[in-house]
């Protein structure tokens, strides 16, 4: 990992005082020049040299340099959001690949600082990351290796059960910093950490009422979403345990925002590289370069949707109605096809409204207000599907309504469950029941088994998940042997016979 060579440190100064004309604000912006296999390492742990050692990372690294090696996919560009941003260049690549990269990065930048929704994310990752680490590698130094990887291994399957928008309520942050302090303060200080699980016993069956005129009341009061900070408080855990928990849904929170905002981020880092790079930066022999690049990296897929191409279109289109007037009340209530296709009130206010939506939009909220039927159809966004007979994947529908609705609803919390805590105390047996929010696809079963498998081992006793199954409610419950579905009807009538027969 080194400094960059001289023509490019030139080349990077002048894109950079190009960005802050057209507006951009960016943290400082550290590039460093990096070889392939140096790439494909920060790109397995995230972008972060620093973060803990755990095996995945090199396994996402091992599959990241065979993809490199067979000429699969190459890494062009990395950047992380902190303060500074650190950026990595790979050796070896075209000087109009750099100079790409570099306006681009210069995109994504001016987004992490900008956007709000990355408003409440830790700045100083970079060091956080480290101190993670650190803290793990003592874990594992006393612990043993093993011990503290299969830990975290059972954090990570649970790493996306966390509320995303929890950090956008000061109420919620508020209480659950308090419930942390609290946490802290019931906890004896001393100079030996080995002397943890004696000084600190495992606070087990905290959810537990301790007045008797509290005995019937549930825990939590209300549904969890974040079902990590739950167990961290909750869970018969060591100090270590509870700590390797609270840097894994550290982290997790960390990287939320850059799954929230995917189509955005890339759409606003491509949407400049490119006026920058066809208006000011390269040069006529780089055009050809320059177009093969891009080709590569916008091309849409039937198979599923590009965030590059769609975010790009999106705000040229965005600019284009603003600076045109296609817009209000007015344009709305319009009927007629041939006026407002050549409507022009020469409002001029394109690049205004961008760097609004920049500032206060997330995928979801993107999608929702600025994708149209006319956006969908010239960029052929139609929903597909695989035909079995011919072997290819063809349009299923054009409907707009089914369109939006369907790429809606891949961006809400990235497509996957929606779950949170609904009792601590299930059946009054210790148990914990989880509620699946049913949208109408069902869980998949192999990922619910080995996630309520991990989740007792958390637990120390069965978890139940209650969900829909062939439009049928139903619990899946995981004892720490097998996993067996229970019909919700059925059980309650033979809880109803049992108490009629007792009566």
């Amino acid at each position: 990992m080194g400094h960059l060579p001289y023509h490019l440190e030139e080349e990077r100064k002048r894109i950079w005082e190009l960005a802050c004309a057209v507006g951009l604000d960016c943290y400082e912006t550290i590039f460093e020049m990096v070889t392939y296999d140096q790439m494909n390492q920060f790109a397995a742990y995230g972008g972060f040299p620093v973060r803990y050692p755990h095996w995945r990372f090199g396994m996402e690294y091992d599959k990241l340099s065979k993809s490199y090696e067979y000429g699969l996919s190459k890494i062009y560009e990395m950047v992380i959001n902190n303060d500074p941003c650190y950026a990595y260049l790979m050796e070896g690549n075209r000087t109009v690949d750099q100079k790409l990269v570099m306006a681009h990065v210069y995109g994504h930048c001016d987004f992490f600082k900008n956007n709000k929704w990355f408003e409440p994310t830790d700045r100083k990752m970079m060091n956080t990351m480290a101190n993670h680490a650190t803290r793990i590698r003592r874990y594992m130094d006393r612990y043993g290796v093993d011990a503290v990887e299969d830990f975290i291994d059972k954090c990570l399957s649970i790493e996306n059960l966390i509320d995303r928008y929890a950090p956008y309520s000061p109420s919620k942050v508020d209480k659950r910093q308090e419930k942390q302090d609290q946490t802290r303060k019931a906890l004896l200080k001393f100079d030996r950490e080995y002397m943890d699980e004696y000084v600190n016993p495992d606070h087990r069956h905290e959810f537990e009422p301790k007045e008797e005129d509290d005995r019937m009341a549930k825990v939590p009061e209300r549904p969890e979403r974040d079902v990590l900070l739950f167990l961290m408080h909750h869970a018969p855990l060591k100090h270590w345990q509870q700590d390797v928990l609270s840097i894994i849904r550290n982290e997790a929170y960390y990287f939320a925002p850059q799954g929230m905002t995917k189509i955005m981020n890339e759409g606003w880092a491509s949407y400049w590289h490119s006026k920058l790079m066809t208006e000011s930066i390269m040069t006529d022999s780089e055009v050809i370069d320059y177009a093969d690049a891009c080709a590569g990296t916008l091309a849409m897929s039937p198979m599923g949707f590009n965030p590059y191409k769609i975010g790009i279109e999106l705000f040229r289109n965005i600019e284009e109605r603003w600076n045109k007037g296609q817009f209000g009340l007015e344009w709305s209530q319009c009927d007629d096809i041939a006026e407002k296709k050549a409507w022009n009130t020469d409002a001029g206010l394109g690049r205004e409204k961008i760097f609004q939506v920049r500032r206060d939009y997330n995928d979801v909220t993107f999608i929702d207000e600025f994708l149209t039927e006319e956006f969908c159809v010239e960029n052929k966004m139609f929903v597909y599907k695989f035909n079995q007979r011919s072997g290819r994947y063809e349009v299923d529908t054009r409907q707009f309504p089914l369109v939006k609705q369907q790429l809606l609803f891949q961006l809400t919390n990235f497509g996957q469950p929606i779950i949170h805590v609904e009792n601590a105390n299930f059946n009054n047996r210790g148990e914990l029941l989880l509620n699946h929010l049913f949208e109408g696809v069902e869980i998949q079963y192999n990922y619910a088994q080995e996630t309520l498998k991990n989740l007792f081992a958390i637990w120390k006793r069965p978890v139940n998940l209650l969900t829909v199954i062939d439009e049928k409610q139903k619990i899946l419950r995981h004892d720490g042997t097998e996993l067996k579905t229970i019909d919700v009807l059925a059980e309650s009538q033979v809880k109803s016979a049992e108490e009629s027969t007792g009566s």
